[in-house]
């Protein structure tokens, strides 16, 4: 067994990803000693005791991080700014950062001012989930096998870097180092534009008159099945990624109105060797998946 990396780690929220990574730190034993933990709401906390999921649970931010060694913000992005304000100034000396975050330029401006001296800053991001939220949502295996991608600030303490870096491959993951920018130009194609789509697609549906939208429901094929499952992500987290990756995210949504529209043309006017390159070119990216053990 590996030697224990944190002899105190603190988890401010426990959803989906806070309470995965509480379960993987107590089925191997080897991430932390003690696992401690917040979350917003009294209903929430007392949730996470029944469920074992951290062996000490505060209701205030200071002492939930006063000791730790690593800190994990786990909650929507937007609320990072006055956790890391609030809880600055109790970190320890030497304590590790971090962040799951699915936005990271943001996360930098938000959370970089307030990280004292001393205090190594290591902004993270598991690319794994599910729609489902909350602290019974979580399960030890969601990051096996998926990517982890850590952007770390120049001039980072390299040392805190590779535990954080191992952390998460005891996680199960794989880890990428990459620049900030490039992650959320990334991410806003792969992540936050589907999303978009999905919830958009289905705002459309719901708009439909009665009749229409109970066919809808009762015939729904899978494509619309998936983008369902997407859509029933957690609004607040969603709502903040969209606005803290603004920039990347309208980009993309551009590129992708141009392209909509020149599918919609091709489809008007029978342009079938279009319509197959495009049909086509998606079969492509699905094999490259599947052969990356990404699907």
């Amino acid at each position: 067994m590996h030697k224990v990396l944190f002899r105190r780690l603190a988890l401010i929220g426990v959803g989906l990803i806070g309470s995965s990574l509480a379960r993987v730190c107590h089925v191997r034993g080897d991430i932390a000693a003690e696992v401690v933990a917040t979350a917003r709401t009294a209903t929430t906390r007392q949730k996470v005791l029944e469920l074992g999921l951290a062996d000490k649970v505060f209701d205030s931010l200071k002492e939930t991080v006063a000791e730790a060694d690593c800190v994990v913000l786990c909650t929507p992005v937007g609320s990072y700014g006055e956790i890391a304000s609030a809880i600055g100034p109790a970190l320890s000396i030497g304590a590790i950062l971090t962040d799951v975050g699915s936005t990271k330029q943001s996360v930098i401006r938000d959370v970089g001012p307030f990280v004292p001296e001393g205090v190594h800053f290591v902004p993270g991001h598991p690319i794994a989930g599910t729609e489902h939220s909350g602290p019974e949502a979580g399960f030890a295996d969601l990051f096996k096998g998926r990517y982890t991608i850590l952007t770390p600030p120049p001039g980072t303490d390299e040392t805190a870097v590779e535990k954080v870096t191992e952390l998460w491959r005891r996680a199960g993951s794989i880890v990428e180092i990459m620049e900030p920018a490039h992650h959320d130009r990334v991410m806003a194609i792969v992540s936050h534009l589907p999303h978009l789509i999905a919830f958009t697609i289905c705002g459309t549906a719901d708009d439909l008159e009665h009749q229409s939208m109970k066919d809808v429901l009762r015939f729904a094929a899978s494509g619309f099945r998936d983008f369902t499952r997407i859509a029933a992500s957690d609004p607040v987290m969603w709502r903040d990624i969209f606005l803290n990756n603004r920039e990347a995210l309208l980009e993309m949504t551009q590129r992708f109105v141009e392209d909509m529209t020149a599918m919609a043309r091709a489809v008007r006017w029978g342009e079938a060797e279009y319509i197959v390159d495009k049909i086509e070119r998606g079969r492509h990216i699905r094999k490259k998946l599947i052969a990356l053990k990404q699907a």
